[in-house]
């Protein structure tokens, strides 16, 4: 399959040559980056791509010395990030402006595919005067792009920052400043958590997309707004007594965030609250409430999260910039009587602070960031809805040098 892709980014740079000898005025356009992060982290990590996507810290692991194990550094350094990015551009159709993007990267989809080409984004845009259709794989609304936090780890602030791409149908309207967006999704590289793992094909047979909606108001290049998710997953079609099943859990989610453009400055935030957030790379998922021992049918009740993040940048050709998150696990609202899906299920509360210093020189960047991660792991307490205590933090403190060469 990445022979394929390869293939065909080959064949559309041709594509695009012919498209301008023939002066037709449409074509596809490349552009994208060649990046290589060199890092250190002071602990062992919970995080993709040998240690290239961090999340937070590894709990502790004792040995029969009790000399905890994930207490030990660690360095690498990668060029996966780097990415070819093609926008497409065509004639009017449907009485709209057309456009398309296809995007990919080197990072894999999985640890073992790690250098593997892996597609990032692939739509079609529709756009009328004040409405537009989006259809393909592109980032999930939550992960607001006009909002994205500059960290030069490629985390972009996760698991604080709802991080994903989907397969899905966007339509938007515009009315004056305020705008308006409606979107149904399925899952693919990012996946929720179940019997069988992380898997698209929970959400898949619960028939119903993923469903979105969003509002927002953008003046003088300032932006705010709110979202709601909506996400029904199916874990199980067949009890481990052979029996069949169709049980699911729904789970909502709300968002408000803010975009403050005060020259010289840059401000960003955003705070989540909801359930269920694990194929946002956020912590929480859901979990088993009872189990009916006669014929295996499960029941189950979402593990809710609250988290927030702000970023403030400024400065052009020497960029300064502070990152902070924080994220805390609010456990279930019943009791639990099975196993938890999700991720970091035994984290209590996150926090991460880091700052960074970027050098930009026409299409060079050097850039260069300490980042500080806390996690506190715990044990759930199933008969307390699921919550977290005897608590024990831990911490990893990453440095990150990032060199860039944009085309």
């Amino acid at each position: 399959m990445k022979k394929y892709f390869l293939l065909f980014f080959v064949l559309c740079i041709f594509t695009s040559v012919y498209a301008q000898d023939n002066k037709s005025g449409f074509g596809i356009s490349f552009s994208g980056f060649v990046k290589t992060d060199i890092l250190f982290d002071s602990r062992q990590t919970v995080s993709a791509r040998e240690g290239h996507f961090l999340l937070y810290p590894s709990p502790e692991s004792f040995d029969v010395n009790r000399v905890d194990i994930n207490d030990s550094p660690g360095f690498n350094i990668l060029s996966i990030q780097s990415r070819l990015t093609g926008k497409i551009t065509g004639p009017d159709a449907f009485g709209a402006k057309t456009s398309g993007q296809l995007e990919g990267e080197f990072f894999g989809t999985a640890d073992g595919d790690i250098n593997g080409f892996r597609l990032r984004h692939a739509f079609v845009k529709m756009d009328w005067e004040n409405t537009s259709l989006l259809v393909g794989q592109t980032w999930n609304p939550m992960f607001i792009t006009e909002l994205v936090p500059g960290t030069v780890s490629f985390n972009t602030g996760a698991p604080f920052n709802p991080f994903a791409r989907n397969p899905q149908i966007r339509f938007s309207v515009s009315v004056d400043k305020f705008k308006f967006i409606a979107t149904a999704l399925a899952q693919r590289d990012f996946q929720s958590n179940g019997p069988n793992g992380f898997s698209s094909s929970y959400l898949r047979n619960s028939v119903i997309p993923n469903l979105h909606g969003q509002i927002q108001f953008a003046s003088d290049g300032h932006l705010a707004g709110i979202a709601f998710d909506y996400k029904k997953l199916t874990p199980r079609l067949v009890t481990t007594k052979n029996v069949s099943t169709d049980e699911s859990i729904s789970s909502l989610a709300a968002s408000a965030f803010f975009k403050l453009n005060l020259q010289p400055v840059t401000i960003k935030a955003q705070g989540v609250y909801g359930g269920n957030l694990a194929d946002l790379m956020m912590l929480g998922g859901y979990a088993i409430k009872s189990i009916d021992t006669t014929n295996g049918i499960e029941q189950y009740t979402d593990l809710k999260c609250l988290s927030g993040w702000i970023d403030i940048s400024t400065g052009k050709e020497i960029e300064f910039g502070l990152f902070a998150g924080y994220s805390k696990s609010l456990g279930a609202s019943d009791n639990i009587a099975g196993t938890y899906y999700g991720r970091g299920t035994n984290i209590d509360k996150l926090l991460r602070v880091s700052p960074r210093i970027q050098f930009n020189s026409e299409k060079t960047r050097i850039s260069t960031e300490l980042e500080y991660t806390s996690a506190a792991y715990g044990t759930n307490d199933n008969l307390d809805k699921g919550k977290i205590k005897d608590l024990k933090s831990v911490a990893n403190i990453r440095l990150l040098v990032a060199f860039f060469y944009f085309f």
